[in-house]
Formats: C-alpha cells, sequence, structure tokens
C-alpha cells in the first residue's frame, strides 16, 4: 500500500508496523510462540516447537496477497497462513502447527502484539512532542497575546499558557496509551473459549493457566483472567487511547491552523508546504494532516466500540469489522503522532504579531479589569453599562477606550496616563504565568 490517499501516515513508522508483511510477520511470530509455549507444559515436542519456529520465521515462503485470496473461503487470513505453516514442516512435526487453537486465537493475539510495537513509536513520537511543547512553554511564558473565545478577542492571555494545555493535552494522550499498552494480552481459548482442545491433548490435565501465561510470556503480553473472543474490552480500549491522542493532538492543530492564517500571522509551521498553483503560499502541512487524522479517528473509533457487542462465544461480523478498522486507527493515531513532533518541534511564534493584535480594540480587550477597578467608584452595574457604551464609541470613532473613557464626566479625575495603564493588555494576564509554571512540573 503505497498511501497515495494518506499522506498523513505515508512513510510513518506507524505505517510500517501495520503493513501487510508486518502483519504477515506477526501471525507467524505468534504461531511459533503458541508452539513454544505449548512444549513448556509439555503438550508438543520441543523438537517440533523449534522446527514450527524455523519455519514461522522465513516469511519470505509466505505470499501474503495469495494468502489473503485464499482467506476469502474461511472468511479469515489464518486458515490459509496455518495451511502453508503446517506445509513448510516435516510431516512428524505437521500435527502440531496450530494445536488446539482457533483462528481467532492467532489473530486476536496478532493484533495486539501489532499493537503494542506501534503504541511503543507513537509514544516516543508523543515525548518528542512534549518535549518541545515544554520548550515553547518556557520561552514564551510571558508572550502575550489576544485570548479568543467564540472567535473573538476575549481577555489577554500568554502563548506560554497556551503551549502548556497544549503538552498537557499531550501528556493526558500519553498516560492512556501507555496504560492500554500496559494491558494488552493474548486469546487462548479454543473452538468456543474454553481451552478443550488443550485439555483433551494433555490428557485431562490441569495446564490451561500455565499454558495462557507461557503463551503471554512468549510475546510479552498479558495473560488474560478470562477469553475475550466476544469480551471485547482490550480492542475498545485501544479505540479510546488511539482517538483520546488524535483528537488531543488536533486540538493543537486546529490551533496552529487559525493563529498562521496570512490575516494573523502570529504563528507559522517551521517548513510551510508548497502549492501546486500559487507559488507564493507555505502551508500549515503538518497541522492540516492532524486535523485530518483527528477527523477520521472518532468515526473508526464508533466501529470498534460498535463491536463490542458480540453474539455468542464468537461473534460472526462483529469481530470481522476490527481488524482493518483497528489498522487503519494506528496509522492515523501513529500518522499524527509522527507530524505532531514535527510540528512542534519546528513551531515559529511571532510575538511582533501577537502584541499588534492586542491593539486591535484600542484597549477594550482589559474591559473586564475596568469594570473591576470602576466598580467601588461607580457601583457594578453603572461600571458595567458605561464601559459597553465607550467600548461601542472606541470602535465607532477609532479611538483607544482610554481616550473615550476621558469625556466621561464621571471618570474625569482619573488622568488619561492612569487610564492607558489600566487598558494596557500586558498587564492583564492573571495567573498565566504561574499556571504556566504549575503545568510544567508534571512529568
Amino acid at each position: 500500500m503505497s498511501g497515495l490517499f494518506s499522506p498523513g501516515r505515508a512513510g510513518s513508522a506507524a505505517a510500517e508496523a501495520t503493513s501487510d508483511t508486518a502483519f504477515l510477520t506477526t501471525l507467524l511470530t505468534v504461531e511459533a510462540a503458541l508452539t513454544r509455549a505449548q512444549a513448556s507444559v509439555g503438550l508438543v515436542p520441543r523438537e517440533a516447537a523449534a522446527a514450527v519456529t524455523e519455519a514461522a520465521a522465513d516469511v519470505g515462503r509466505f505470499d501474503a496477497h495469495d494468502i489473503a485470496l485464499r482467506a476469502r473461503d474461511g472468511g479469515n487470513p489464518v486458515i490459509p497462513l496455518v495451511a502453508d505453516l503446517t506445509a513448510a514442516v516435516s510431516a512428524d512435526t505437521a500435527p502440531y502447527v496450530h494445536r488446539g487453537a482457533t483462528s481467532q486465537d492467532i489473530l486476536d493475539t496478532a493484533l495486539m502484539l501489532l499493537s503494542a510495537r506501534t503504541l511503543d513509536l507513537i509514544l516516543t513520537d508523543l515525548s518528542r512532542t512534549e518535549r518541545a511543547l515544554a520548550r515553547l512553554a518556557s520561552e514564551h511564558r510571558d508572550t502575550v497575546m489576544p485570548g479568543r473565545t467564540l472567535t473573538q478577542h476575549a481577555v489577554p492571555t500568554t502563548f506560554g499558557l497556551k503551549a502548556a494545555g497544549w503538552r498537557s493535552l499531550v501528556l493526558d494522550a500519553r498516560d492512556r496509551v501507555a496504560s492500554t499498552r500496559e494491558s494488552l494480552p493474548v486469546q487462548l481459548g479454543g473452538a468456543a473459549g474454553t481451552l478443550a482442545a488443550s485439555r483433551a491433548y494433555a490428557g485431562g490435565g490441569h495446564g490451561g493457566c500455565a499454558l495462557v501465561e507461557g503463551f503471554a510470556g512468549e510475546l510479552g503480553l498479558r495473560a488474560p483472567a478470562l477469553v475475550w473472543h466476544c469480551l471485547r474490552t482490550p480492542v475498545a480500549d485501544l479505540a479510546s487511547a488511539l482517538a483520546v491522542t488524535t483528537g488531543a493532538l488536533g486540538k493543537m492543530a486546529a490551533d496552529v491552523l487559525t493563529l498562521s492564517r496570512t490575516e494573523v500571522g502570529e504563528l507559522s509551521e517551521g517548513a510551510g508546504g508548497g502549492s501546486s498553483a500559487m507559488p507564493h503560499k507555505a502551508n500549515p502541512v503538518r497541522a492540516t494532516l492532524i486535523a485530518a487524522a483527528a477527523r477520521r479517528a472518532p468515526g473508526l473509533a464508533a466501529t470498534l466500540y460498535g463491536s463490542l457487542v458480540a453474539e455468542d462465544e464468537r461473534p460472526a461480523g462483529a469481530w470481522h469489522a476490527e481488524w482493518e478498522t483497528l489498522r487503519d486507527l494506528l496509522r492515523v493515531a501513529g500518522g499524527a503522532a509522527r507530524d505532531a513532533a514535527e510540528l512542534a518541534g519546528g513551531l515559529r511564534v511571532h510575538p511582533e504579531a501577537m502584541r499588534a493584535h492586542l491593539g486591535l480594540t484600542g484597549g477594550s480587550i482589559v474591559s473586564e479589569r475596568l469594570a473591576v477597578e470602576l466598580a467601588p467608584l461607580l457601583g457594578g452595574a453603572r461600571a458595567k453599562d458605561l464601559l459597553t457604551r465607550a467600548a461601542r464609541r472606541a470602535r465607532a470613532e477609532g479611538r483607544t477606550l482610554a481616550e473615550v473613557l476621558t469625556d466621561e464626566p464621571a471618570l474625569r479625575d482619573i488622568p488619561l496616563t492612569e487610564l492607558t495603564e489600566l487598558t494596557d493588555p500586558t498587564r492583564y494576564t492573571g495567573y498565566a504565568g504561574e499556571l504556566t509554571d504549575r503545568a510544567l512540573e508534571r512529568p
């Protein structure tokens, strides 16, 4: 898959980790691990486990496209893969391939292993992103800019606080991804989740739990308390962690897209992309790709949530709907994490534009402060009414709020210099600096 329609994930480590070849390799890894785990509890000769492991390691002998075409007959790729793996070992070893397992055991476990490896890559990129954002928050702790609510100037804030907020979201995503990564389980239950065949092969012994734990140990995954053929919490947890991650990164991207508009120009990407028709453009491509990922992820996650409704001991359709969806979501989140690290690492901040925009309303951006300061003199309701009228006059007449206020009879005893100081946006950022400092204490 070349990724012509998916520039957000093309060339990313997550895309490579979830390729058809990677998935095929993971399926074979799981089959070999199962045989070794069975050998460790005496269900399979160690020589057979070694032979299966050796055959499974030669991925080149297995044709992913051919397996995919043959998967139509049984509805999943494990069936033809097992046939090919069985044919790749000696007649003496063949009976021990896939022994006691069902297709869902292998495919579910492979998807968990594939997910674990991809989440590790995502965690690396999230760490890169949070470090870059911590640097930006620290450097711009006191860089004042307009705070905007419902698209309009509200009160001043700082870019440091904004960057600290982005970092907080990234850390939230990191924590969810890390927790999910540690909880990913193997799947091993046999035909209907009872491990009946494994017990039969053991001659009625009591080695089921030891087998599952050995299987998990072989793959570095968790041994679940129960078979989860129809208990799809692990997949739902992945959906949640990945959707939260893309959404968290999407918030940063949305802000960058808004603040890098030509008429705003408070931020710009370090290496903007070009246009096929307009040579002057430097498009915020990284932010654009992240925003696209953030729009795709919720729909993918919804499909995985829908598969929680899985009937009987093994479902028809609900399980099958997960495979490609989960891989797509891993790729979407992985690509977004890669792009976020590049975006945060190269982001350019333009304090001069921020400062210029603070003056667009002629001091009205701090009308809240003036309402507090004038309330003892005029009363709260009268102060608010006066400031509302004064702000309208300032806009209509192209004057500063301080200048208009000097015309008010009730304020004539207040010097213009004092009113000008009261309307200075850089002097009304509340606890932005302290809040930034506190946010940066979070490891």
